[in-house]
């Protein structure tokens, strides 16, 4: 009997197939201009983008950012194809939720990735209102021995939950749980939204607790309650899901929200970044990586080698930003507001 958390992650794959507008590709950072150098005193060829990222060496900020997981040959084919291509390019991965190996054994496959990028940094993935129903450190430590990972994060998700008929709902003290697990799991835990943002409310009620890295993962991007809406049969479909599809803080006013806490956490930018451009404003705006996810599904599908031209693509713009702006490393752009366009 197949699993419904693995048989709606199934149906997820197949609604963003299906339905380009589960990308809104709002644009957000079109708004934010910078400052242009004509005489930007570097040769382009010597510029380095690299960084270090929880004491990983990366070939420039990129997150190849959680997608998918499960007991089919088509996650397992993503998710080996998407490891392949970051142990070749040096840039980041998280996987999937995996909440589903918890409950169909066989998915935990689908998550053993590190035998496919043996150095690069990866990170595990749960929900975290799964910590109030039953999830334990135990189990988090599980998934990430499961990717080999060298962090876990918890993810945020309420809107998902509160479109689907039986979704996990109950967030109340949840912050409680989180910082129970950070304090407690032998790797970081980073806490992130999937499309909506963190405001700067939520992270107070962590930034004491032994939470360090948050990705805000703001709007502007994949539409996860468009996702669930037309996931559902079409009998159970209410208009919750597209009422609320263009829902949340779009991720450059979620980074400026928490500029307060630069000096006091990592900050992870994604959600509707699309190009190396917007990886160069999102950490001028006070990221130190940015996360992607949507533009490598559909090669993920395909080839590892489909995967490193997207990448090598996001790399050239990102490089190219940096020599427009008469930056010759990644530690002049983080934070940097000076770079920004008066």
């Amino acid at each position: 009997m197949q699993d419904p958390t693995n048989e709606r992650k199934l149906k997820h794959l197949r609604t963003i197939e299906s339905d380009p507008e589960t990308d809104r590709r709002k644009f957000y950072f079109d708004d934010i201009r910078l400052t242009h150098r004509a005489l930007p005193e570097l040769n382009l060829a010597e510029i380095d983008p690299s960084i270090e990222f929880m004491g990983k060496k990366l070939s420039f900020p990129l997150l190849i950012s959680s997608m998918t997981g499960g007991d089919h040959d088509l996650v397992r084919t993503i998710n080996r194809n998407l490891a392949t291509a970051a142990e070749k390019t040096g840039v980041a991965m998280g996987v999937g939720s995996q909440r589903v190996m918890f409950s169909q054994p066989a998915a935990r496959s689908s998550f053993e990735i590190r035998k496919y990028a043996p150095t690069t940094l990866l990170l595990a993935n749960l929900g975290a209102v799964q910590l109030n129903y039953g999830f334990t450190l135990d189990m988090c430590e599980e998934a990430v021995a499961a990717a080999g990972a060298d962090a876990l994060i918890l993810h945020l998700n309420p809107l998902q939950e509160a479109v689907q008929p039986s979704g996990n709902t109950n967030f109340a003290k949840l912050s409680t749980r989180i910082i129970h697990i950070a304090e407690r799991l032998n790797k970081p835990v980073v806490l992130k939204e999937v499309g909506a943002g963190l405001s700067e409310e939520d992270v107070r009620l962590v930034a004491d607790g032994g939470i360090r890295y948050i990705d805000g993962a703001g709007a502007g991007g994949t539409s996860w309650s468009r996702i669930e809406h037309y996931s559902l049969v079409e009998e159970e479909r209410e208009d919750l899901g597209l009422t609320f599809q263009d829902w949340g803080i779009p991720t450059p006013r979620a980074l400026m929200a928490l500029k307060k806490y630069r000096g006091r956490l990592t900050l992870i930018a994604s959600g509707g970044i699309r190009s190396g451009l917007d990886m160069a404003k999102a950490m001028i705006l006070g990221a130190s990586l940015c996360g992607i996810a949507a533009p490598f599904l559909k090669p993920a599908i395909e080839s590892p080698d489909k995967v490193v031209k997207v990448i090598n693509t996001l790399k050239r713009e990102f490089v190219t930003a940096l020599f427009l702006l008469g930056q010759g490393s990644v530690k002049g752009l983080i934070g940097n507001e000076e770079l920004l366009l008066k």
